[in-house]
């Protein structure tokens, strides 16, 4: 009986300390969209040739259809950056209260997607719910938005410089409840 305690105990404060690990990487975003003082997209050259789908949600408690000019810019840790000047269309009435509006947009190629930006300029108001980013090399991230977007700023978010982190800024999800059964094994054991 002791030697299959002895055996068992390092085993299972290995399992404990690889869940917590595991569990404590289980993330979602809890993080709000910023002004981007520092960021200027207007003059980025859109030399490339890989091909974006950016899906955006515009929020059911925006105005009920606006007419100001949106841009949109995104990019990646290296540098590589997207912008498309005008991605509205008031005669289709694009970013209409509830709606959800779907972009082609060609650009350089990107590796994962870590900054977004919106930039509206305009009397209507507009406030997008989320953006959604499709790219050759990365996986699709969504920026949640909830926001109504200030004129003539850029904004959005920017998680480039969290090296190590996925965007956006990241919290436990709840999950931590796994990760102690290994330790309620081994106190029971001891």
């Amino acid at each position: 009986m002791v030697k299959a305690v002895s055996f068992l105990l390092p085993l299972l404060l290995l399992l404990h300390s690889a869940s917590i690990f595991i569990f404590s990487q289980a993330q979602s975003i809890v993080s709000q969209p910023q002004v981007l003082k520092s960021k200027d997209f207007t003059n980025i050259q859109n030399v490339g040739s890989c091909s974006f789908t950016v899906v955006i949600k515009t929020s059911c408690s925006s105005v009920s259809f606006t007419r100001d000019q949106i841009s949109l810019a995104f990019g990646d840790a290296y540098g590589n950056q997207v912008y498309a000047p005008r991605i509205d269309d008031p005669s289709t009435r694009t970013f209409e209260r509830c709606s959800t509006d779907t972009f082609q947009i060609n650009g350089p190629c990107t590796y994962q997607v870590c900054h977004v930006a919106l930039y509206r300029s305009g009397m209507d108001g507009w406030k997008p719910e989320s953006v959604k980013i499709y790219g050759y090399n990365s996986s699709p991230v969504t920026f949640y938005y909830n926001a109504f977007v200030p004129s003539g700023v850029w904004f959005g978010f920017d998680y480039c410089g969290r090296a190590g982190q996925s965007p956006p800024l990241l919290r436990s999800s709840g999950k931590w409840f796994l990760g102690a059964i290994p330790g309620f094994l081994l106190n029971a054991m001891v």
